[in-house]
């Protein structure tokens, strides 16, 4: 009994200092990432086709703007392939310095680019390879920052440990939406199409040098020390993740989809369908999502402890099947459109994938190798978020040749569940067999 994890709040309280100063690091870079990405995202409308592809038209400024965005999804799994193999020569806590700094620098430099009326298309070159900067700091950053947090830790605490990078992605959202927010109080869509958007953007520079400061502030982890001492490196790990653990990596990609992939159908795609179908407010439905992700503060904590208690495959599992069977009853509810049955939609819906999100890099962590472990992940996840960055158009193409269903995002949503479901029911039958045979490791 002296041995069973602490309650959710006091697990971080409970840990040594250095533990916890890691995790804060780690939590923290997560965090600014998500706010640098997804501030993109909320502003790129007021910008991005009238500023920098203004001869297009609104049609062609419009899509070239969604087009920005997906750009950073699609060279996601190249940066996880390139930071993946520098985080398993050079260590964990120097390349996400690396990812941090190019995330925040580039960021920042958005802020601070030309229009197409003062440059011409030297704006949107610049646009372009900023966006494509973000998408490969990213697609190292994820697998990275729960390494950083779960190889400090006790092996008994890394599930909890693992969850508390998870917790960056809402804080990072809600600061983006609190922005957005306020600034589209405070200021007229002139004032924000002439000089408000940038503000967002230059706001990155502050936030980098804190989170700087935290990275740097730590050691490498005992994990990487220990592969440098007995000389287990791979010369390529991303080959040699491949040439071992195949079938992990296919695993891994389908125990991330339902977390990544309900957000973006939550986010993204019920956001739009919400204003243009159900009669929701914009405002509306950016207030629920942010309560959701409010929520998550509490949730993804109190799942990484429960997955101390039960492991983390069960957890991800359990999160998928409640998904899986809520699903068609909460999209019927919020046909009725009504703010209170959209707070609790977006409640509800949101609890059960956090259990998935939340245990997510727990279960990978326990899936692979130490010696490839920051490629494994990296790309495993890169590529569940290149295939969620596709949902919302999926979403929208099926609700287009359904006329709009209630139904029609549930059959993507429980999709997303059921493999979600399979892969983390097969991820805890390979960490079952890797822990039967540690000398594997």
């Amino acid at each position: 009994m002296t041995n069973a994890p602490a309650a959710p709040a006091s697990d971080l309280d409970r840990a040594p200092r250095p533990v916890r100063r890691v995790a804060i690091a780690s939590f923290v870079g997560t965090a600014l990432e998500s706010y640098d990405f997804y501030v993109f995202a909320y502003f790129a409308a007021f910008f991005v086709g009238p500023l920098f592809f203004e001869p297009l038209g609104v049609f062609g400024g419009t899509l070239s703007a969604f087009l920005s965005i997906a750009l950073a999804f699609v060279v996601r799994p190249l940066g996880a392939i390139v930071f993946g193999h520098l985080g398993d020569r050079i260590g964990r806590r120097s390349t996400l310095i690396v990812t941090i700094t190019l995330m925040g620098v580039a960021t920042g430099l958005i802020g601070v680019l030309p229009d197409y009326a003062t440059a011409g298309w030297l704006g949107a070159i610049g646009l372009v390879v900023l966006r494509i900067l973000q998408g490969l700091s990213l697609g190292g950053e994820w697998g990275g920052a729960v390494l950083l947090a779960t190889e400090h830790a006790d092996p008994r605490r890394r599930p909890f440990f693992a969850a508390v990078p998870q917790l960056g992605s809402p804080v990072g959202s809600i600061l983006s939406a609190t922005v957005f927010l306020v600034m589209t109080t405070l200021l007229t869509t002139e004032a924000m199409v002439a000089w408000g958007w940038r503000i967002p953007f230059l706001t990155a520079i502050p936030l980098l040098l804190v989170s700087l400061y935290l990275r740097w502030s730590i050691d490498e982890t005992p994990v990487f020390r220990e592969l440098v001492a007995e000389h287990r490196r791979d010369r390529v790990p991303f080959l040699a993740m491949f040439a071992r653990q195949p079938v992990a990596i296919v695993v891994a990609v389908g125990a991330a989809l339902l977390g990544i992939g309900s957000y973006s159908l939550m986010n993204t795609y019920t956001v739009n369908y919400g204003v243009t179908e159900l009669g929701f407010s914009f405002q509306d439905l950016l207030v629920a999502t942010t309560i959701g992700g409010l929520l998550q503060l509490v949730t993804i904590p109190t799942f990484g402890w429960l997955a101390t208690r039960v492991g983390s495959a069960r957890v991800v599992a359990w999160g998928a099947l409640g998904t899986l069977l809520i699903t068609f009853p909460m999209y019927w509810l919020l046909q009725f459109a009504t703010f209170p049955i959209l707070v609790g939609t977006m409640i509800i819906g949101g609890i059960l994938p956090t259990m998935a999100w939340a245990s997510l890099g727990g279960l990978m962590g326990d899936l692979f190798d130490d010696h490839y472990r920051y490629s494994a992940l990296s790309f495993a996840y890169s590529i569940a978020a290149v295939i969620s960055g596709f949902v919302p158009a999926l979403t929208l193409a099926l609700g287009e040749a359904t006329a709009f269903e209630w139904w029609h995002p549930g059959v993507v949503l429980a999709t997303m569940s059921a493999i979600t479901l399979g892969s983390a029911l097969a991820a805890g039958t390979i960490a079952r067999s890797r822990a039967a045979a540690p000398a594997a490791d």
